[in-house]
């Protein structure tokens, strides 16, 4: 009897970590502006769990966040493609400093991502690389048999950053995924 009350605790302590664990995670891995990226990756056929991934590796879900490069707000856009960006949407009254509304960014990321989309052929590893290194050093990668053996998937990311990048965000997939399971039942 005292053996079977010491695994009841011992079990109902494990499981009290476990759920602890899980809300701890959930804390360093937000998802803020949930309905905005549910919305936007809706209307631009985006996984709402990848949008997640490249804010969180972006920015960090910081809205006024600002890059070494100028890129600015959650999904870290910069001033040359935010402007191509709005142009493409039809944005008339766009100002650089509409990237620091989270709704205003999340709409012209994905709007960007989407466009990715189509000329890589839904390939995440090519947007998300395209995202970071810009689509022209994708397409010369890809024309590069040191990167790419048939000119359509990339074998190696020749920038370190880049590199890095897709893989952090794929990292943070996984874990959005995991944590915020019913985000694409939306």
């Amino acid at each position: 009897m005292k053996q079977m009350k010491s695994l009841i605790l011992i079990l109902a302590i494990f499981i009290l970590s476990l759920s602890m664990m899980y809300f701890a995670i959930r804390i360093m891995y937000p998802l803020k502006y949930k309905d905005t990226i549910v919305e936007y990756s809706k209307k631009y056929d985006l996984d709402p769990y990848l949008v997640a991934a490249v804010i969180r590796t972006e920015s960090g879900f910081r809205p006024k966040a600002k890059s070494n490069k100028n890129a600015m707000g959650l999904m870290q856009l910069t001033d040359s493609t935010a402007e191509w960006v709005a142009k493409e949407m039809g944005i008339k009254d766009f100002n650089i400093e509409d990237l620091n509304n989270p709704e205003r960014n999340i709409s012209m990321g994905c709007w960007y991502l989407e466009n990715l989309n189509k000329e890589f052929k839904y390939d995440s590893n090519l947007v998300l690389a395209a995202y970071n290194a810009g689509r022209g050093n994708v397409n010369k990668w890809l024309k590069d048999d040191r990167y790419s053996k048939d000119g359509v998937t990339l074998e190696f990311i020749p920038f370190k950053e880049t590199d890095k990048y897709v893989k952090k965000v794929d990292v943070n997939y996984k874990i959005y995924k995991f944590l915020y399971k019913d985000l694409d039942k939306k």
